[in-house]
């Protein structure tokens, strides 16, 4: 079994600059370019906590709160929240920052989840998390009641087994 890590240990910080080939007509982030660089930034942290080759199962939503514009600076966070047999859950922020006029905002937040596999594929086991910091904490917590939905609207576990999510919803 491998040794857990602490959940700092895989923050990553990505830092791209919003280009002319990544807007759209009216001049902002494409959706879809944005989810690029979300993925890739995920993917390191991902890749940092469990060293192994790791691919996104899923992303949970994501909405894109505020335009970001051609020029401004993308920065995302993100760190593993949790991890389970071969699965990662891992949080990512995003913030856009137009540096001349000194505004800097928050607009998309998402948990994407990453398979940790072998070079064959198979999924192979990953370190278990250590959360030190409060926010650390209340994400390990709530991350089984998100892994759980997450499996139960893919069909993949029955809801009446969703424990940690029925006692959720019945507060």
């Amino acid at each position: 079994m491998p040794q857990p890590k602490f959940a700092r240990e895989s923050t990553t910080v990505m830092t791209e600059m919003v280009l002319p080939n990544d807007t759209n007509t009216l001049n902002n982030l494409m959706g879809g370019r944005l989810l690029h660089f979300m993925d890739i930034a995920a993917a390191i942290a991902a890749q940092k906590h469990s060293n192994r080759i790791v691919v996104t199962a899923s992303v949970d939503n994501v909405s894109f709160a505020q335009p970001i514009r051609l020029g401004n600076i993308v920065t995302m966070q993100a760190q593993v929240t949790r991890s389970f047999n071969s699965s990662m859950e891992v949080f990512i922020d995003v913030w856009a920052e137009d540096i001349p006029a000194g505004i800097r905002v928050s607009t998309n937040s998402a948990f994407y989840t990453f398979v940790a596999v072998d070079q064959s594929g198979r999924p192979i086991e990953v370190p278990a998390v250590v959360p030190e910091t409060d926010d650390e904490k209340d994400r390990y917590k709530s991350a089984l009641r998100r892994r759980q939905l997450r499996l139960v609207l893919a069909g993949r576990m029955n809801p009446a087994d969703a424990t940690e999510l029925r006692e959720f919803l019945m507060v």
